[in-house]
C-alpha cells in the first residue's frame, strides 16, 4: 500500500476516534471531576468573551502537540500522522462547536444543511440540562439519531 494511503488512513482514524474521546471526556470529565471548569459553559457566569471551559482547549491540544513533536522529532512518523488527526479534529471542533453552534464568531450563521441542523439541535438540548447530571448529547460531530431523522424529515415539508 501506499506511503501516502497508510498516512492518510491513520489521521481519518484518528479523526473518527477522537469524536468517541471527546464524548467520553464530555460525558464523565467535564460533567464528572472537572465540571468546575465546565459549568460557565452551561450557565454563563461573566460577561467576558472567555470562559473556565475554555481551558479545555488547551488541556486537549496537549495529546496532539505530544504526537506532533514526538513523531517529528524521533522520527515516530506513525505518531506525527496521530497527531494530525487530533489537530484536524480540534480544528473541526472549534469550527463546529465554538463558531457553528455556538456563534462566538457571527460567521456560519445560515446552514441551512439537515446535518447541521441536527447537530446543532442536539447540542441545544445539551444546554438545555444547567447541572452536571442527566445530560445528553455529549459528542459533538455525531448526536443521536432521532436528530438527524427529525432534522431531514422537517427538510421534506
Amino acid at each position: 500500500m501506499n506511503h501516502w494511503i497508510i498516512n492518510f488512513l491513520i489521521v481519518f482514524a484518528t479523526f473518527i476516534a477522537m469524536e468517541g474521546v471527546a464524548w467520553l471526556a464530555h460525558k464523565y470529565i467535564m460533567h464528572g471531576l472537572l465540571w468546575s471548569l465546565h459549568k460557565d459553559h452551561h450557565k454563563k457566569e461573566g460577561d467576558g468573551f472567555l470562559e473556565h471551559n475554555d481551558f479545555f482547549f488547551i488541556i486537549f491540544a496537549i495529546p496532539g502537540i505530544l504526537s506532533l513533536a514526538l513523531g517529528s522529532f524521533y522520527g515516530y512518523e506513525h505518531l506525527l500522522w496521530v497527531g494530525v488527526g487530533i489537530i484536524v479534529y480540534g480544528l473541526a471542533y472549534f469550527l463546529v462547536h465554538d463558531i457553528f453552534i455556538h456563534q462566538r464568531f457571527k460567521i456560519f450563521r445560515n446552514a441551512d444543511h439537515w446535518y447541521f441542523k441536527a447537530i446543532r439541535r442536539g447540542h441545544k438540548m445539551h444546554h438545555k440540562h444547567t447541572g452536571k447530571e442527566d445530560g445528553e448529547c455529549f459528542g459533538m460531530l455525531w448526536v443521536p439519531l432521532k436528530y438527524f431523522l427529525e432534522t431531514r424529515k422537517k427538510g421534506k415539508v
